[in-house]
C-alpha cells in the first residue's frame, strides 16, 4: 500500500489529507498504517513530537468519491497498475473534483498521457511517482504528460519540496520514467553478466552494494564523470560499450525463470533460494539503512 506513505508525506507538509478508498474498512486500514509510519518517523528523530501530532490531526479516512472530492486541490491516485482501470478512474475523478484540482497518478511506469486521454482537462493531469517506501524515500518523479501544464508541474514540485521530498521533473512521458530506466538498465547488464558466466548472482549484488552503490546517495553519475574527467570517461566507454548488453528485450535467463514459476520471494525461489533467506529481513535492513541515512544526512523534512 503506497497510499498511507503518500498521505503521511502530505500531512507532514501541513496539508489536510484524506485517505480515500471504496470501502471504509480499507480506508481505515490505510489510516492505521499511516499512523504507524508517523510513529516510526518520530521514534527515529525524523518527525518531532509536535509535528507528528499535527500531521496525525491532518489525516482522515473516508469512503466514496463524490463528497470526499469536494473542494480538494490535489488528488494522488495509487490504484493497481492497470491502464483501463486508471483511465476510467481519472475520468470519474475529473467528474467529481473541482475544475482547478490537480489529478496525479503514482504509476511507476504507465503513460500518464494515455491515462489522461479520457479527461476533458488533461493539462491538469500528471504523474507523481513516489519511491517505495514513500514515507522514507526522498525521491518523487513528476512526469509531465503530453498536455500537462508547466505551471501545474511547478506547483506540484514546490508543494512536494515543502513536504520534505526531493522532486525531479521528467519533461517527457516515456516508458520507465527516469529512475526505473536507470535501475532497469543496471538490471539488464547484471543479468547479462550472470548469463555470460562473468560473475555469480551473489557477487554481482556484493559488487553493487559494496562498490559504486555505496556512494550513489551522495555522488551522482554525472558528478562522478566530471570528477574522473570526460576524456577518460569517453575512452572507457568507447572501449567497453561494444561489449555491454544492448538487447531490446528481457534476457533469456529472466524469461526462463518466470516460465518455470520461479518468481522470487513470493514463490520461494528466484535468483536466490528464499527458503534460506528472509524477504522480511532484507526489507527491514533496507528500511533501516534508509532511516540511518536520513538521520545522518539531515535531509529536509516538512
Amino acid at each position: 500500500m503506497m497510499g498511507p506513505g503518500i498521505a503521511v508525506t502530505l500531512a507532514l507538509g501541513g496539508v489536510h489529507t484524506t485517505i480515500l478508498s471504496r470501502r471504509q474498512e480499507s480506508a481505515q486500514r490505510g489510516l492505521e498504517a499511516a499512523h504507524a509510519q508517523l510513529r516510526l518517523l518520530h521514534e527515529n528523530g525524523l518527525a518531532p513530537a509536535e509535528k507528528a501530532g499535527w500531521a496525525r490531526d491532518n489525516l482522515e479516512a473516508r469512503a466514496g468519491y463524490q463528497e470526499a472530492l469536494e473542494g480538494v486541490d490535489l488528488v494522488i491516485e495509487s490504484a493497481p497498475e492497470n491502464m483501463e482501470f486508471k483511465q476510467q478512474l481519472f475520468a470519474r475523478l475529473e467528474e467529481f473534483a473541482n475544475p482547478a484540482a490537480v489529478l496525479a497518478s503514482n504509476t511507476s511506469g504507465l503513460s500518464i498521457t494515455a491515462i489522461a486521454s479520457h479527461c476533458q482537462r488533461p493539462e491538469r493531469v500528471l504523474t507523481t511517482h513516489f519511491w517505495n517506501p514513500p514515507h522514507l524515500m526522498p525521491l518523487v518523479e513528476i512526469v509531465k504528460g503530453g498536455k500537462t501544464s508547466d505551471g501545474i508541474a511547478e506547483r506540484v514540485r514546490t508543494l512536494l519540496a515543502v513536504c520534505g521530498k526531493v522532486p525531479v521533473v521528467v519533461r517527457r512521458d516515456t516508458p520507465g520514467q527516469l529512475g526505473n530506466r536507470l535501475q532497469l538498465a543496471l538490471l539488464r547488464e547484471a543479468l547479462h553478466i550472470v548469463q555470460e558466466g562473468i560473475a555469480s548472482v551473489e557477487d554481482v549484488d556484493l559488487a553493487v552494494k559494496n562498490g559504486f552503490g555505496l556512494r550513489l546517495p551522495v555522488y551522482g553519475v554525472f558528478e562522478h564523470a566530471d570528477i574522473v574527467g570526460l576524456d577518460m570517461v569517453l575512452a572507457i566507454l568507447d572501449y567497453i560499450a561494444q561489449d555491454l548488453c544492448n538487447s531490446r528485450q528481457a534476457p533469456p535467463s529472466l524469461r526462463e525463470r518466470v516460465q518455470r514459476g520461479d518468481l522470487g520471494a513470493k514463490t520461494g525461489v528466484g535468483f536466490y533460494d528464499w527458503s534460506k533467506k528472509s524477504a522480511a529481513d532484507v526489507k527491514a535492513r533496507r528500511d533501516g539503512f534508509v532511516l540511518e541515512f536520513l538521520q545522518r544526512a539531515g535531509l529536509p523534512r516538512a
